[in-house]
């Protein structure tokens, strides 16, 4: 039937990109909900390394079944990734450098020592490290990239923005008005991530953008990071009771100066920067 094989296949014979998100997250239920059970019986607590593993596998998967190379979602691996993952550190660390700066001139917080614990700083860094790629894999990979080649980018990167707060809804210190606020920067957060990986074809950009901002807000100067605390090299006081301004207890991602640097972050990579030509794989419009 002609219909039936236009719901499915598109004028090429191909697949629609939609099912492809749907096969993706069939996936990822199929290997996480065994794991999940196994943690449960066993009493293990499902690393964040696991779950990189778990969906790195979807991936795989879906790639192999794509008949593309798994490239196509990471980016090309060639010497352009350690430039990438340098520059988004770079970049990640200004992000929170800079309101952090902001708020210390102001006289709004007071840093001190905090006291040194090797051990925990490097499983901080580890964990981070962890989340940033899983992240970056799960939110700038398969899904963003079918629904780019769907949709457009914008609609793609507004749809993964908003997938990408809902996920952030239940953490600590994410109540009143750090929700909107939170809310606001994590959403331009990953706007800057998915153009980050537009621009470059490849996740390492996003993935040392994501890693930094991470670790120089929670393990440098000892802000939350989405709410959870982390070992750090400094203590931050606030000194005055203004979340709106300060982040609160979320971090600064909740933050006004955050939200300042968030945005004229993106204007830079929105207005200043051109897509890499033959450093990755583009991503071609097919329906």
């Amino acid at each position: 039937m002609p219909t039936l094989t236009g719901l499915f296949l598109n004028s090429k014979k191909r697949l629609h990109n939609g099912w492809w998100i749907g096969i993706f997250f069939a996936l990822l239920a199929a290997i996480l909900l065994p794991a999940l059970l196994l943690s449960i019986r066993t009493q293990h607590e499902l690393s964040v390394w696991e779950q990189l593993g778990i969906i790195f596998t979807a991936t795989l998967i879906v790639q192999f079944m794509r008949k593309k190379p798994v490239t196509e979602v990471t980016g090309l691996l060639n010497a352009l990734v350690l430039r990438d993952l340098g520059v988004g550190i770079a970049f990640g660390f200004v992000l929170m450098a800079a309101p952090a700066a902001l708020l210390w001139c102001a006289s709004m917080i007071q840093f001190s020592p905090a006291p040194f614990q090797a051990e925990g700083l490097v499983a901080a860094v580890v964990l981070m490290a962890g989340v940033a790629i899983a992240e970056e894999l799960l939110f700038r990979g398969v899904i963003f990239q079918r629904l780019v080649a769907a949709v457009g980018e914008w609609p793609a990167q507004i749809a993964i923005g908003l997938l990408f707060v809902l996920t952030h809804l239940g953490n600590p210190g994410m109540d009143g008005a750090a929700t909107v606020w939170a809310g606001v920067n994590i959403f331009l957060a990953s706007l800057l991530f998915g153009k980050a990986f537009v621009r470059s074809k490849g996740l390492a950009l996003p993935i040392g953008l994501h890693f930094m901002a991470n670790v120089t807000q929670g393990v440098v100067f000892g802000f939350g990071v989405s709410g959870n605390d982390t070992a750090s090299l400094l203590s931050v006081q606030l000194t005055i009771d203004a979340p709106w301004l300060t982040g609160g207890a979320f971090g600064l991602e909740a933050s006004l100066p955050g939200l300042i640097t968030l945005s004229l972050m993106l204007a830079y990579f929105v207005f200043s920067t051109e897509p890499r030509q033959g450093g990755g794989l583009p991503i071609e419009r097919r329906h």
